[in-house]
């Protein structure tokens, strides 16, 4: 177990992310020993383990008592530690509402984009979907449209598109953006969900002809059971 504990730090450490599927990663969601360990030593370089059951990946991230004494001791870092500006920011938050919010309604009600809008009776016994049978796209152009305007013009959105994508917030393919890898694990569904469906920014997104739903999935913070039970596959 040691030498996979290992590897599966420094995997972690150097990757950033990874996916759900991984074999290491599938044995550190269904055995306790396993996970306590990968904890552990995770925690010992001030570090924790990002785990959110409703999204594709994993992904490590500093122990919230550790960001001031790596980023500095005044309060600038909480939001330039990605190097991002408060316009980049600001888009970010708006492609995760456009793409997390209708997903994650997807999931709790066990619905894929193919049947949105039909109801399921047994649709409560499916697994939790991950991936691009629940998760939508944008297309880039209309983006720009509706908030290019807000956030600073074409070029300066287009270029913010660019260091989400190289951050692994999202991807970029012929003009669609998809869901990256840290769009729903590094963003915290339980706290932004109601602030932004009853917040100023969903009136924004409902002016710009974005559907939200009405309000957050009521169970989606309760924590679910991996999709897998072998912890040896």
């Amino acid at each position: 177990m040691d030498h996979d504990i290992k590897t599966l730090t420094a995997r972690l450490l150097a990757q950033r992310w990874l996916p759900r599927s991984d074999r290491m990663v599938r044995r550190a969601l269904v055995d306790e020993a396993f996970r306590l360990e990968l904890d552990r030593r995770l925690a010992e370089v001030g570090m924790q383990l990002l785990d959110n059951p409703y999204a594709a990946h994993v992904g490590v991230a500093l122990q919230p008592e550790m960001a001031e004494p790596v980023f500095g001791a005044g309060r600038e870092y909480a939001a330039s530690n990605l190097g991002l500006g408060r316009d980049e920011i600001a888009l970010l938050v708006v492609i995760w509402s456009l793409i997390v919010l209708p997903k994650r309604e997807r999931q709790v009600t066990r619905r894929e984009l193919a049947d949105d809008g039909q109801a399921d009776m047994f649709g409560g016994d499916k697994p939790v979907a991950h991936g691009d049978s629940v998760s939508g796209s944008l297309q880039e152009a209309s983006l720009v449209a509706d908030f290019g305007p807000r956030l600073g013009g074409k070029t300066k959105l287009t270029i913010a598109l660019g260091k989400l994508a190289r951050l692994g917030f999202i991807e970029r393919r012929g003009g669609i953006i998809g869901e990256g890898p840290l769009l729903d694990v590094a963003l915290d569904y339980r706290v932004m969900a109601d602030r932004i469906i009853h917040g100023t920014l969903g009136e924004v997104l409902a002016a710009a002809g974005h559907r939200l739903p009405d309000a957050g999935p009521s169970d989606a913070d309760e924590p679910l059971p991996d999709d897998e039970t072998d912890a040896t596959a």
